[in-house]
This record gives C-alpha cells, sequence and structure tokens, in this order.
C-alpha cells in the first residue's frame, strides 16, 4: 500500500508555514502590496469607469499604469527591489517616507491615478452615444422613481 499521497504534503506544508513567519512581516507586506496595487491601479478606473461618461480605455489604462508604477516603486525604494535586502535606494525611516507611512502607497497612488485618467480620456473624441447612454443607466437604474419619504 502506498502512503505517500497522505504523507508527501507535510514537508511542503511545513516549510510553507515556516515560509509565511520567516522573515517577519513579509506575508503581510506582500498582502499590503497587493491591497495597494489593487487601491490605486484597478479601483480608480473602475469608479472612473461608472461615473465619467467620458472616461474610455485610453484613460483607464495609462492612469492604472502610473497607479500600478507609482505603487511598486515607493514601495521598492524603500523595501529594496522585489522585497531583496540590500537593494534599498533610501532608509527606510519614517522621516523619508512621503506623506509619513509607507504602509499606504495607494493613497498617493490612488491620486495620481484618478487625476490623470480624465486628462487623458478627454482628450480625444468624447465616447459614443451607447457608451454614454449605459453608464447613465448604471448610476439610474431601471424602474427607480425619485426618492421619497424623506
Amino acid at each position: 500500500m502506498n502512503c505517500w499521497p497522505v504523507v508527501s504534503p507535510w514537508p511542503r506544508h511545513r516549510g510553507r508555514g515556516y515560509l509565511g513567519i520567516n522573515p517577519p512581516g513579509f506575508a503581510a507586506e506582500v498582502v499590503a502590496l497587493a491591497f495597494g496595487l489593487a487601491a490605486s491601479s484597478i479601483f480608480p478606473a473602475l469608479m472612473m469607469g461608472i461615473f465619467d461618461k467620458r472616461a474610455n480605455s485610453t484613460g483607464a489604462i495609462l492612469g492604472m499604469l502610473l497607479g500600478l508604477i507609482f505603487t511598486l516603486v515607493y514601495i521598492f525604494w524603500f523595501k529594496g527591489w522585489f522585497f531583496i535586502k540590500g537593494t534599498e535606494m533610501m532608509a527606510n525611516t519614517p522621516d523619508n517616507w512621503f506623506m509619513g507611512s509607507l504602509r499606504r502607497p495607494s493613497a498617493p497612488s490612488a491620486h495620481w491615478s484618478t487625476s490623470s485618467s480624465p486628462t487623458w480620456s478627454h482628450a480625444p473624441p468624447r465616447p459614443a452615444g451607447a457608451h454614454q447612454h449605459l453608464v447613465e443607466d448604471i448610476r439610474v437604474p431601471k424602474g427607480a422613481g425619485m426618492a421619497t419619504g424623506h
């Protein structure tokens, strides 16, 4: 009887558990990076697509790239490129951090992404009327009347 399918996952799980806690904070840093990337690239493009009738793919893509690049460079500048020790560009101290925190790079990144998207979206001609009508339908669902009972 072959017992390796049952026994073999244990060394892998122990190794993953070790890497999850050593070095301390690494898992939290990776999760913070993932949420920072989402907040600085995907969320501004999503909000612009819903609430701006003139938003288009050019503005969304350029805004996403700007937010993505700013977030990655900001974190890797202080933590080291791809979290490799010794590749830091500046000391990882609070007096060097932009806006006083390394833990929230998505705030300035989302600002740059959200402020650049309209610039690039409004430069080319307006989107087709069908696209603008679709955005308006998302904002005000069919059958929704005036607000009452205030």
